[in-house]
């Protein structure tokens, strides 16, 4: 297994007054490329914390961060802008699309800031928003929305994607076909590496690997053998 993510004794703390909160405490973790991974746990687990070292959005307290063979420990903030522009991918829960833009202008957007993006085109014929590429996100739903941000995130044709409760804002059927779009950016050829982080814990039945946290620490790692299609679950 080719390696994307490696985390070696990973500390996160930050400071309340004279305080130190440890949101993450000695996590070492491995997660290979292609895969589908889940990230569970209850609030103030660590789960965000932890997607923003992987993503680069902070630094570690101490110990190492990897991605996609790159020791990012300690780089500075222009160091980690152009590392995430080239390396991940984005979608939050609330799209963090921009409303004075098309669907298209929105995904074309990225071309500014990566070197080898995908064609706008294929990424919104990837998601199914072809139709809807001169539309402002006034004009579309909620999941329509979320779509656009995943054409966005594949657009970039990133090493990684990384998924803040992407379907938390969604109804249940507009959020299995988010769920759908996602699993299948693993299991096309030269897949993206997905990383979700969510509190439902039906979308393990989905992933490759199950991590889950708790009190900043990695209570479990799951391979799952034989993770269901999206239609297989009972959401």
């Amino acid at each position: 297994m080719e390696t994307i993510v490696s985390l070696k004794h990973v500390t996160k703390e930050y400071h309340l007054g004279e305080k130190a909160f440890r949101a993450l405490d000695d996590v070492s973790l491995d997660i290979g490329k292609g895969k589908f991974v889940c990230v569970l746990g209850p609030s103030g687990a660590g789960k965000s914390t932890l997607l923003n070292l992987i993503g680069g959005m902070d630094n570690p307290t101490s110990g190492k961060v990897i991605i996609n063979g790159q020791d990012i420990t300690g780089f500075n903030e222009d160091q980690l802008s152009d590392f995430r522009a080239e390396n991940i991918g984005f979608v939050f829960q609330f799209y963090n699309i921009l409303p004075s833009l098309t669907v298209q202008e929105n995904v074309e957007l990225v071309k500014d800031i990566v070197n080898h993006p995908l064609e706008t085109e294929k990424a919104l014929e990837a998601v199914g928003l072809t139709e809807h590429k001169d539309k402002f996100p006034s004009q579309l739903s909620g999941g329509e929305q979320q779509r656009v941000s995943i054409a966005r995130a594949i657009a970039k044709n990133p090493a990684l994607m990384l998924c803040d409760e992407p379907t938390g804002a969604l109804d249940s059927g507009t959020g299995v076909r988010i769920l759908k779009l996602l699993q299948e950016q693993c299991r096309r050829e030269n897949g993206n590496t997905v990383i979700i982080v969510t509190h439902n814990s039906l979308i393990a039945e989905i992933a490759d690997v199950v991590i889950r946290l708790k009190n900043g620490q990695i209570s479990s790692v799951t391979e799952n053998e034989a993770p269901k299609a999206v239609d297989q679950v009972a959401w």
